[in-house]
């Protein structure tokens, strides 16, 4: 079974290919700005953590949906879409990616010392021929703690490699900002941006064997 990944994460891509799984990388054409705000302005209230999250991975998923199933698309998806998305939540608040130094910095000297939320959305079709199907979706939530003697020079230069501006919360665990983790309470997947063990669920939801997705050499 082929599994079509609507993501240009590279984090999200090195994760499933550790896991055995060389997946079909497709770009969504989704604003999520947008979106959220759209959903935002129906419910008529601000959106949660969860609903976020699911929102969006749901909104990549059905874009990479659209586009395979396009009549002029090059070759009909054949297999299994996976759309995620991850927020990280702190007082409350959501945070998604910096983009700028001075934003990474101002989130960076909040957190320290303490312990957010990481929230990863899962959002995936089955689309068979080119003919979209069955839908599922979950969101997975893991507990983050940071160290409480970072020091500004590490900040500073952290910040300078330009690996925290685009990534949720700032932050890495399975490259440059792992050092300044302490613990994970949860699935540690989930703060890379996509739960292994919540995807296994929603494979096996749809009635299909995690092995099944399994096409890299070494996991065969």
């Amino acid at each position: 079974m082929r599994l079509y990944l609507a993501s240009t994460s590279p984090a999200r891509l090195t994760l499933l290919r550790s896991a055995g799984i060389e997946p079909v990388t497709l770009a969504p054409d989704v604003d999520e700005h947008a979106v959220a705000a759209e959903a935002a302005r129906v419910q008529g209230a601000p959106l949660t953590p969860h609903h976020v999250v699911e929102l969006l991975a749901r909104a990549k998923a059905e874009a990479v949906s659209r586009a395979g199933n396009a009549a002029d698309a090059a070759a009909p998806i054949d297999g299994l879409i996976l759309g995620g998305d991850s927020v990280f939540v702190i007082d409350g608040v959501i945070y998604g990616k910096p983009h700028t130094p001075e934003k990474a910095r101002e989130r960076w000297h909040n957190q320290r010392g303490r312990t957010g939320q990481l929230y990863s959305g899962h959002w995936l079709i089955e689309q068979l021929g080119g003919a979209p199907g069955r839908a599922v979706g979950a969101v997975a939530v893991a507990d983050v703690t940071f160290a409480d003697d970072i020091g500004d020079d590490e900040l500073d230069a952290y910040i300078a490699t330009g690996e925290p501006l685009f990534v949720a919360g700032a932050f890495t665990i399975d490259s440059l900002g792992g050092p300044f983790i302490t613990r994970i309470s949860g699935d540690p997947s989930t703060v890379v941006g996509l739960s292994l063990p919540t995807l296994r669920r929603l494979v096996s939801g749809l009635g299909y064997s995690w092995p099944s997705l399994w096409n890299r050499t070494g996991a065969l």
